[in-house]
């Protein structure tokens, strides 16, 4: 089970129900004209359309076929990363279909493929080779891929009462969604029970820690952030979990660009990308021994 909690609103599922657009703040660029300049697409793309992607889940269909294992190739994304501006919607699904007929993963595709198209739109706009027009009919084209390779491959695995849980939250004040979501929708995939926070409050996501027991907590941040104000962060998320022990990993472009701030704020860990972030959470959760049960 995965749910979304958006800024200062209740809880909205994200499988089991379509959930609600106004999950996802619309980015002011949408409403500014197709040349308010690139910055403005951009962020349409990262605020917007690709979280939207990515919350386009649904259990309601049979269950697809034998879950994929393999990643898309970097040149097989290269090549595929433009064809939104030249192939119709069904033709690009054909195309996402053939690879995970090959046994790509539905996780590698939306990461690897999808989520790293749109991103390319948003570089043919900053570099004035395609117009507004073209940016908006590849995006609508992508996303409805996503929405059917969504439909047609639901996760095979689902998050049982007492198995891992996780809460995935941009840095309070970040508005950059899509890290949190990705890395949501690929530990949901995993059978873990998971959350995710859209723009929270600091006050806001501390309390829902205090809340209800989870084993992990995820921090996105894309924005520059003095270690200082993350490393109380973290502190503040340890001394009111209700998992005593309770993993903290921090991800996102300032943690690459500069990985020692993981042990000078505190955190546990951090990985380049989000099946590394699984495949890390997984074995610090199976060394320590931190699934228990959840204090009363």
């Amino acid at each position: 089970m995965a749910t979304v909690y958006g800024a200062g609103s209740s809880r909205r599922p994200v499988r089991g129900a379509r959930p609600q657009r106004g999950a996802v703040r619309p980015a002011a660029s949408a409403r500014e004209g197709p040349r308010a300049g690139p910055n403005s697409v951009n962020s349409l793309i990262q605020d917007q359309i690709i979280p939207r992607l990515l919350l386009a889940h649904s259990h309601s269909l049979p269950r697809g076929r034998a879950l994929g294992v393999l990643s898309v190739d970097p040149a097989d994304a290269a090549k595929f990363a433009s064809l939104p501006l030249e192939l119709e919607a069904d033709e690009l699904l054909d195309v996402v279909e053939a690879f995970i007929d090959r046994g790509v993963s539905v996780e590698s595709v939306f990461v690897d493929l999808l989520a790293a198209s749109a991103r390319r739109l948003g570089q043919h706009w900053e570099e004035d080779e395609c117009d507004f027009l073209d940016v908006t009919m590849g995006l609508w084209r992508l996303q409805e891929v996503m929405r059917q390779v969504a439909l047609r491959h639901p996760p095979l695995l689902q998050g049982g009462e007492g198995g891992r849980s996780a809460l995935f939250s941009p840095l309070p004040g970040d508005e950059h969604v899509l890290g949190t979501l990705m890395i949501e929708e690929v530990f949901a995939r995993a059978g873990w029970q998971t959350e995710a926070l859209i723009s929270p409050k600091r006050k806001e996501l501390l309390q829902i820690i205090a809340e209800k027991h989870y084993n992990l907590i995820g921090l996105t941040i894309s924005c520059d952030c003095p270690n200082a104000i993350l490393a109380d962060l973290i502190s503040a998320i340890r001394s009111v979990s209700r998992a005593p022990k309770v993993q903290v990993l921090i991800g996102g472009y300032m943690v690459n660009a500069n990985p020692g701030i993981v042990e000078a704020v505190g955190a546990d860990g951090t990985a380049v990308d989000a099946c590394s972030v699984l495949a890390l959470a997984e074995k610090l959760v199976m060394e320590s021994g931190r699934l228990h049960l959840p204090l009363l």
